[in-house]
């Protein structure tokens, strides 16, 4: 039984699918969502780094807030409370969705079939396949 939902989110056309995928059968459901954004810098990495300024992170939170702020739109506007919003900061973008999802006990994992990587990801390998192959739970995968 799922009693809670974990959508990984990355700003891309797929992920805005995937987030109202996520919505959809939250409310249906009658469980809890939370979107999940990865960082692949962390703050206090770029904090701590001559590389990075004040302009760089505040931009990096704005484009996370907007996206935490269109998914809390839309659940709104679908009829969904109970969603919520966190971060995780890692370089392999895959382990921290399953960790999160693991660590947090959640039932199911959504997310898109690519994101920002496109092309080159699906020569790579894929972020969703990856998640797929390490994750405790169920994975739904949107196109």
């Amino acid at each position: 039984m799922i009693k809670n939902i974990l959508c990984a989110a990355d700003g891309s056309a797929i992920s805005a699918k995937a987030i109202d995928f996520a919505i959809d059968l939250a409310k249906e459901l009658g469980v809890p969502l939370t979107i999940l954004a990865v960082e692949l810098v962390s703050k206090e990495d770029m904090a701590n780094s001559p590389f990075w300024d004040s302009q760089v992170l505040a931009a990096s939170d704005a484009i996370t807030r907007a996206e935490f702020e269109r998914a809390a739109k839309k659940a709104k506007e679908a009829g969904l409370d109970g969603v919520s919003c966190a971060t995780a900061s890692s370089r392999n973008v895959p382990e921290a969705i399953a960790a999160y999802a693991e660590q947090h006990g959640f039932d199911l994992i959504v997310m898109g079939s690519h994101g920002h990587t496109g092309l080159s990801r699906m020569i790579l390998g894929s972020t969703a396949y990856a998640v797929t192959a390490r994750a405790h739970c169920p994975v739904t995968i949107v196109r």
